[in-house]
């Protein structure tokens, strides 16, 4: 998977994928580390309103709420491990990438940023 900057840079990142609801309710809960160029995606069927959360979950992370198209619309940046506050989408989404925490701001990934993977029409 790359991300793409609207200053065209481009970063890899090995991921991987909640396919099914038991694997997207487990997501990234109880690892204790992730490499600087690992995530995992939670894709859906269609854009909707996303929500998630941190239970769990015992390193920080940075939350991608991507449509369809790939383009970010919200970065959740450094979400608190092991909290039970709701972070939402706040706006209809196809994707979330979960990648390590301060990875967004270290690599200058911003909402407008596209992200290519073969699920978002935009790839």
């Amino acid at each position: 998977m790359k991300i793409v900057s609207a200053g065209g840079s481009e970063h890899s990142f090995v991921i991987e994928v909640a396919s099914t609801e038991k694997e997207k309710a487990l997501g990234l809960m109880f690892r204790t580390e992730l490499d600087d160029n690992q995530g995992m995606l939670f894709p859906y069927a269609a854009e909707r309103g996303l929500q998630m959360w941190m239970h769990n979950t015992y390193i920080p992370l940075d939350m991608l709420f991507i449509r369809s198209d790939g383009t970010i619309a919200r970065i959740e940046e450094q979400a608190a491990p092991l909290s039970d506050r709701v972070i939402s989408s706040e706006v209809p989404v196809l994707a979330v990438l979960e990648i390590p925490g301060g990875a967004a701001a270290r690599l200058g990934i911003k909402p407008g940023d596209k992200v290519r993977y073969p699920i978002f029409s935009g790839s």
